[in-house]
């Protein structure tokens, strides 16, 4: 009988941090075909959830995907927060309305996610594209979980976006063609899942936040790559991993002491917020992308697509290969959250699912098959020469 793998091995840690110390050290290298901000082409009539729109990268990505005429629902938890930002955009836009609102959407409560798709779908609207952005890195702070009992990172970085990406599948395929993006972070080379021990509290290992922050980052990797095997060409949704490069500088304390010595030249080195932003944009709006993902769906090839900062396919890391921790991860994920094991196919045939948070699911139903055919939408011609195509940059 094959042990099972506990850990990383020292040399897999290795490699693993001297990639992330080459992404860190090149990126901007990597990146300098790209504008910034990044062109967009007109997005009227695509509507577009976003996760953690208050600061950061979501606050660029909701500005600059409205900004280009899209309907962007800002999913946050201080509503307040997000409306003021709106009227400071609708300031610096004298003349022009931009198409913004705001739910409400607490990560680190699975009925508030539960309760958010549940409003949504009973719209009976199209979802065009639902970018689940928000995330924490809780650097250097000790253990906490959510009210619903799971490691913070764990839920806010993994569960939720998990639970808010099936539930809103009957959305998203009245709107397809569809994408579901997830902003990963290359960090998730240095993380490994324990699908034993995903909540970290079984003392096998000792909990440190950038454990915390690493495995979330490689258990999303792994759900979405089955997630997008899971969904039939004919759903039309795709799934897509995308790395915004390092951005925020705090990371550093969390980095190997070789960059760590070079602290002063770090500011240098990583992404604003808006640069960081580029390739969830990018991954929203270019037309080649579901072609991409289509190819993809492959029993020969393992993961998702990930795209990286500088808006062109890249691998993910070795473990995110991995097919049997990636099911393994799918199904505790699938358990963790409330759903059944078949939660994806019931939806798309448009039956009822229940969840175990918030109150019952499913009563908006999506009929795929048979006589009934979902809405299908169609991205308009986008011309992608001023930072190249998808194609173009690495796979034909």
């Amino acid at each position: 009988m094959v042990k099972k793998k506990q850990a990383l091995g020292w040399i897999e840690w290795l490699i693993g941090w001297m990639y992330v110390t080459y992404e860190l050290l090149f990126q901007r290298t990597k990146t300098s075909h790209l504008q910034n901000p990044l062109e967009l082409p007109s997005l009227n009539d695509l509507t577009c959830i976003v996760t953690g729109t208050t600061s950061g990268i979501g606050k660029g990505i909701a500005r600059q995907l409205a900004e280009a005429g899209a309907h962007v629902v800002m999913a946050v938890r201080n509503r307040k927060t997000a409306n003021e930002l709106i009227d400071q955009w609708c300031s610096s836009w004298a003349g022009i309305l931009l198409n913004v609102e705001v739910m409400e959407l607490d990560l680190l409560s699975l009925d508030s996610v539960v309760g958010f798709a549940n409003t949504w779908n009973a719209r009976l609207e199209p979802l065009h594209v639902l970018i689940n952005n928000a995330g924490i890195f809780s650097i250097g702070e000790n253990q906490k979980f959510s009210k619903d009992g799971f490691e913070e990172h764990l839920q806010v970085n993994h569960l939720a976006p998990a639970l808010l990406s099936v539930l809103l599948l009957p959305s998203l395929i009245k709107g397809s063609t569809s994408r579901i993006i997830n902003v990963n972070s290359v960090m998730h080379y240095v993380g490994f899942v324990d699908t034993e021990d995903m909540n970290t509290v079984s003392g096998k290992r000792k909990y440190s936040s950038l454990l915390g922050y690493t495995n979330s980052k490689l258990a999303q990797v792994m759900f979405s790559s089955v997630l997008h095997k899971r969904l039939p060409l004919e759903s039309g949704v795709n799934v897509i991993c995308a790395s915004p490069g390092i951005v925020h500088t705090n990371v550093a304390r969390d980095l190997p002491r070789i960059v760590q010595a070079a602290h002063h030249l770090i500011p240098y080195f990583v992404f604003s917020p808006e640069e960081g932003s580029r390739s969830a944009l990018f991954v929203a709006t270019d037309p080649q992308i579901p072609e991409y993902c289509e190819s993809l769906k492959t029993e020969e090839w393992p993961v998702c697509a990930f795209i990286s900062q500088g808006c062109h396919p890249t691998n993910p890391s070795k473990e995110a290969h991995s097919v049997e921790t990636s099911f393994e991860v799918w199904e505790k994920t699938l358990e963790t959250i409330g759903l059944p094991s078949d939660a994806v196919e019931r939806l798309i045939e448009g039956k009822d699912v229940r969840c175990r948070y918030g109150t019952r699911y499913g009563l908006i139903r999506c009929h795929f098959w048979g006589n009934i055919v979902a809405l299908v939408r169609l991205y308009a011609p986008v011309t992608c020469s001023k930072y190249g195509g998808l194609f173009q940059l690495g796979f034909s």
